[in-house]
């Protein structure tokens, strides 16, 4: 393996952004990187990058969102073991060594740790499946013996070969602000015929928060499960998607936003490079709706 890059991504973190960097500076091995993405910042957390000579390096951007950032640190990080991490997180030594030899395994596209919340009710989950047409989502608790699929990884640390990366074609751009870009990359991988693992050993911290550190656009976030379901999944299932998402507020802006993003385009794309479909999917982890 040459080195592991990690990709963090950073809107107004405050001071969990340079923990977070500090933790992973103290807990990666010697060969790696980290890019620090700050996506338009307006409270300074990021600052401390630019003043002192670290392992972890600044590329400032501006409302960008999480899938377009995501891509833009993953071209700016060496290393052909590319961690996404989200800017408020807990590791522990040696937390990449699992990721790295499950990804290096031939058809596994990603791995992920064992989430535990940081905050006042700890539970660790096992990575998570869709619980219905709204395409919320739903974690397993129930510790597996030994490393095993998921349908949903945890984007807040999530680990892949960077030929895997390449090959998948990124985070998808037409994924706005952010919201369901974790779910619409796991669902593409799963479809182009990879395996997607969770390492039960391995559990990293992470800070569920219930208010965003900066506006998110409810017209966004509708779009992008709805461009999830009408790129990848079967028009009876993603039909029942929008039926379950049309009396959201904000729903007749997002459709239009789905409608100017090439949707068609992408689904045509998706259907001709895919080896696997969404019935396989979803009779693989018993998700039934």
């Amino acid at each position: 393996m040459r080195g592991i890059g990690v990709v963090v991504i950073s809107r107004n973190e405050g001071a969990f952004l340079r923990r977070t960097v500090d933790n992973l500076e103290d807990t990666l091995p010697g060969s790696s990187s980290v890019v620090v993405v700050d996506d338009g910042s307006t409270d300074g957390s990021a600052d401390f990058l630019a003043e002192r000579n670290g392992r972890a390096r600044l590329v400032r951007a501006r409302n960008l969102g999480v899938a377009r950032a995501r891509n833009l640190g993953a071209s700016r990080c060496r290393g052909d073991v590319v961690v996404f991490a989200d800017a408020h997180i807990a590791l522990q030594a040696d937390w990449w060594r699992p990721l790295v030899e499950i990804v290096q395994q031939p058809g596994v596209g990603a791995a992920a740790p064992a989430i535990v919340n940081l905050g006042s009710a700890p539970r660790i989950g096992y990575g998570m499946q869709f619980k219905g047409p709204s395409l919320d989502v739903r974690w397993f608790h129930r510790k597996p013996k030994a490393p095993c699929a998921a349908p949903i990884l945890p984007g807040c640390c999530f680990a892949m070969r960077r030929e895997v990366f390449q090959a998948a074609g990124g985070w998808d751009e037409g994924q706005l602000q952010r919201g369901n870009v974790d779910t619409e990359g796991c669902v593409r991988l799963w479809l182009l015929g990879y395996e997607l693992i969770v390492t039960p050993e391995t559990v990293v911290g992470h800070l569920f928060r219930k208010r965003s550190p900066y506006p998110v656009g409810w017209a966004e976030y509708l779009h992008n499960r709805m461009r999830l379901a009408w790129i990848h999944l079967n028009p009876e299932r993603a039909g029942k998607v929008v039926a379950a998402l049309r009396h959201s507020p904000r729903f007749g802006e997002a459709l239009w936003l789905l409608l100017d993003g090439g949707v068609a385009a992408r689904r045509r794309e998706m259907l001709a490079a895919r080896v696997r479909d969404d019935d396989w999917l979803f009779e693989r982890f018993g998700m039934r709706w």
